[in-house]
């Protein structure tokens, strides 16, 4: 019988188990999982317990409401938030225990006045740019934010956890020079804090890319992301496998309806294909809604009892056709999932339809169950 659910992402603890060891390997520092995106695509709940049970005691979610949803079932642990708007509900984060990075002027004003609103000091972790020129102060800023924050942790009002910041090309291997850079700043913010009489209990500057290349990036804390889910941060330099990796997440969907059509058919939207021959066609009940890309349509294949199923016509928004000659309604087909069962990869997908891996997993919908496997 067919699941209720056409669709499921079946999400592999000991995968996700196994890849934590593997970043345990490459480092001492602590770790703090990255769960944003919905725990990049696989259930953030669920990926919070796994990592909590597997020791991790920091989670990392950029939007405050994703910090807040999870505070809900995810009572214990650290978690950090850093992207919010003016205006945002600064004081509820702070009540909740959530940590707060703190990288404008705006943010220490608001954060500060939310503080003494709450009657608990909030937990900041300073943002400085060393080179992504996305978010955080600028070095030059960083005397003057340390005194500001140092008066303030004095009167009870905020709380100094950490300072942090992000590598923009950890993962390129000719552009280590720029990493070398980036380090540089991290040491002047560093040394500003220190000239500030500011004690920095985490300095955290490595994601994924650091984490497995970049040694000198570990400090007291870093943050795997991508990695935790079984995937490679640059797989043209390692792939997942290279790296003792195993893919977290596998995609499969139930056929819906299979169908013979002789040569000379159009398939799909806009016949984009034609059969060239007698063929038996299966239809998947899952499409663009669910983050299947239209850039798969007519290029890539799912696996349909152990053999490749080309992907024909047009991926429509809640369906897409393969050809499958010995397919059934009811059989399952996985569009991606471990390469050592034959199945196409995460980063299969990634390539084919000029995307990176991470937006496979971060695309995929909430009409997909995610189910918790092993």
């Amino acid at each position: 019988m067919m699941n209720q659910a056409p669709a499921r992402a079946l999400i592999s603890r000991r995968a996700f188990e196994q890849n934590i060891d593997v970043v345990r390997r490459h480092t001492d520092a602590q770790l703090m999982a990255i769960v944003k995106a919905n725990g990049y695509g696989h259930g953030v709940e669920l990926i919070a317990q796994w990592a909590w049970e597997a020791g991790i005691d920091w989670l990392g979610l950029a939007q405050i409401d994703e910090a807040l949803a999870l505070r809900q079932t995810h009572t214990h642990g650290h978690i950090l938030a850093w992207i919010y708007a003016p205006g945002a509900n600064f004081q509820r984060a702070i009540e909740q225990n959530i940590d707060l990075s703190v990288g404008a002027q705006w943010a220490i004003e608001e954060i500060s006045a939310a503080a003494r609103a709450s009657g608990r000091p909030a937990r900041i972790h300073i943002k400085v740019d060393t080179g992504m020129t996305r978010g955080g102060f600028d070095v030059a800023e960083l005397p003057g934010v340390f005194e500001q924050v140092k008066k303030l942790a004095e009167a009870g009002i905020v709380e100094i956890v950490g300072l942090w910041s992000h590598l923009s090309c950890a993962d390129d291997p000719v552009s280590d020079a720029v990493t070398d850079q980036q380090v540089e700043r991290f040491e002047q913010a560093r040394a500003c804090a220190q000239q500030a009489g500011v004690t920095i209990p985490l300095c955290h500057l490595a994601a994924s890319a650091g984490i497995l290349w970049h040694p000198k990036t570990h400090y007291d804390m870093v943050r795997p992301g991508i990695v935790l889910y079984g995937l490679s941060p640059n797989p043209a330099r390692a792939t997942g496998t290279d790296l003792g990796l195993e893919a977290t997440m596998t995609l499969e969907a139930d056929i819906i309806l299979t169908r013979e059509v002789p040569a000379g058919v159009g398939v799909s939207y806009g016949h984009t294909f034609v059969t060239d021959r007698p063929t038996r066609l299966a239809v998947v009940p899952v499409g663009y809604a669910d983050g299947i890309s239209r850039h798969a349509s007519n290029n890539l294949s799912v696996n349909a009892n152990g053999h490749q199923a080309p992907i024909r016509g047009v991926v429509c928004m809640d369906q897409f056709v393969a050809e499958a000659p010995d397919a059934q309604a009811g059989d399952t087909v996985v569009l991606f999932g471990p390469a050592d069962r034959g199945f196409l990869t995460a980063d299969d997908w990634a390539q084919k339809t000029d995307t990176i891996n991470y937006e496979i997993f971060c695309n995929l919908g909430p009409r997909i169950v995610r189910i918790p496997v092993d």
